[in-house]
């Protein structure tokens, strides 16, 4: 006697705009790149209150540097460690760096190598931060809708640079270089509780084949490659 069976219906994928972990991802990328964006208005005027403009190029440059340096070994770490472990840690050294510049800025004025300090601890941090965080949409959603959310993070990126000089110049002129790092340690203060919510699934699955063993020096070879 032949026996039909019946496919059971799969079970439907969250959109991305309506799924609350990457909507809480998304928010929290979005206020900590704005944060970034009021930290370098408030570093660039500082710079020019301390020195001049010539030497804003100093300070700008000193934070680039080492986040073009350091950028790679950062993808490195966030592939061989727990990301969330290296996005909290990093953010959350981020937030109190700006913080204490903050206090500083407040008790007396700025010397420009204090700025070129903050600018490359700053960069070097940043080197782990955002590749950590960029690489989290793979791990918060189902494959069909990466697509969606890599849109989604491009609009985010879009909004953060309208809106964080702003914020910055807005800061800037009722409270000073102080009041402006300080907003900018706040913004990216409140990524860190969302960060603590998302939820993280794994990227292997039974019928992949495990890694093949390597070291970090290794993997930092190969992406140079």
């Amino acid at each position: 006697m032949a026996t039909t069976r019946t496919a059971l219906p799969e079970r439907a994928t969250t959109p991305a705009h309506r799924d609350g972990n990457v909507l809480r991802w998304l928010t929290a990328y979005t206020v900590s790149l704005i944060g970034d964006s009021v930290y370098f208005v408030a570093l660039g005027w500082s710079a020019q209150k301390a020195a001049g403009p010539a030497e804003v190029g100093l300070v700008m440059a000193s934070g680039v540097l080492p986040r073009a340096l350091l950028m790679l070994g950062g993808g490195v770490v966030a592939d061989r460690f727990d990301p969330r472990r290296v996005i909290l840690g990093s953010d959350t050294l981020r937030c109190l760096l700006i913080l204490a510049v903050a206090s500083g800025i407040a008790l007396t004025a700025p010397a420009l190598w204090i700025l070129v300090a903050v600018a490359l601890v700053f960069g070097a941090v940043d080197a782990l931060f955002v590749p950590a965080v960029g690489a989290l949409p793979a791990r918060i959603t189902s494959p069909d809708q990466l697509a969606r959310v890599t849109g989604m993070r491009s609009l985010s990126m879009r909004l953060s640079q309208i809106a964080g000089p702003p914020i910055g110049g807005l800061a800037m002129g009722l409270g000073g270089p102080a009041a402006a790092f300080t907003a900018a340690g706040m913004f990216i203060a409140l990524s860190l509780p969302l960060l603590l919510t998302i939820r993280i699934r794994s990227l292997g699955s039974r019928d992949a084949e495990p890694p093949k063993p390597g070291t970090a020096r290794q993997d930092l070879l190969d992406g140079l490659r």
